[in-house]
């Protein structure tokens, strides 16, 4: 009920529900983000009395899905921070041409955006043929859309001026079809992602990739958390292979960062041997 205070007690059985209930820990999440978001929906949706909030996240299905989605962050767009990706374009990807595969993981891919950003650098790179985009989140709801590759065509603008501005030189229309009020992107570039869930904070690495994005993901995390995550990208990560994180994230503070090396101007590190 609008007004009502949900305490640090009650969160913390909700946390407990959570991960004994689905298995999903949200117990290393910035506190300030999860309290503010969760009493957001708690009042949104009215509920009655803190009891009958847990009882409808632990038992009604339908509305746990709409719970993740809420407190997950899904902020995102195509070629968001177009200097970023004219790096990737001129500096990163460029130096992967030479492996037989490439693999590259956009973890907490959100509603897919960046993946298909990735996917029509690499075939302006002609690398897309022998590459494999590997988008995960922890939300199922966000990977359906993903999957779908189908994007509100008012934001084409947008997405299309970000393209130009990160060194893009084609029709940006020539990557999706126009369907009502929908752009729906090429065939050849969604059948390059594979799209799965996984839960940065419990579950392992899963392959091996010359290219990990993972941006405005660990500013939710605590510090605690931050080390995890990273620990399991350097798992994940090839020799001389990069990891990309946001604007406000680093390596600098982990125990991996050593055998790291920061590209100039982005937040951008190649491991070295």
């Amino acid at each position: 009920m609008e007004g009502t205070v949900i305490t640090e007690d009650q969160i913390d059985i909700l946390l407990a529900d959570l991960l004994e209930r689905y298995g999903y820990d949200f117990t290393g999440y910035s506190r300030a983000s999860l309290k503010r978001r969760i009493h957001r929906l708690y009042s949104i949706d009215k509920a009655l009395s803190f009891a009958e909030f847990r009882f409808k996240i632990a038992n009604d299905p339908v509305y746990f899905k709409r719970f993740v989605e809420q407190i997950t962050v899904n902020v995102t767009e195509m070629f968001r921070d177009p200097t970023f990706f004219k790096t990737l374009r001129n500096e990163v990807l460029p130096k992967l041409g030479t492996y037989p595969l490439i693999r590259i993981w956009v973890a907490g891919c959100s509603t897919g955006e960046e993946a298909y950003s990735i996917c029509i650098l690499l075939q302006e790179l002609n690398l897309l043929h022998k590459s494999l985009v590997y988008a995960t989140d922890l939300n199922p709801a966000v990977l359906e859309k993903a999957a779908q590759g189908m994007f509100g065509l008012s934001q084409m603008k947008q997405y299309s001026e970000n393209y130009i501005l990160s060194g893009g030189s084609k029709d940006f229309s020539s990557y999706y079809t126009a369907k009502y009020s929908l752009a729906k992107f090429n065939d050849d570039l969604r059948r390059k992602i594979i799209f799965s869930t996984h839960n940065l904070v419990s579950d392992r690495s899963f392959n091996e990739f010359q290219l990990i994005l993972c941006r405005n993901v660990l500013i939710y995390f605590d510090r605690d958390l931050q080390h995890k995550v990273i620990s399991l990208f350097d798992d994940s990560l090839e020799e001389l292979g990069y990891l990309a994180l946001g604007s406000k994230e680093t390596l600098e503070f982990s125990n991996v960062s050593k055998r790291y090396r920061r590209l100039p101007n982005e937040k951008i590190w190649r491991k070295m041997t």
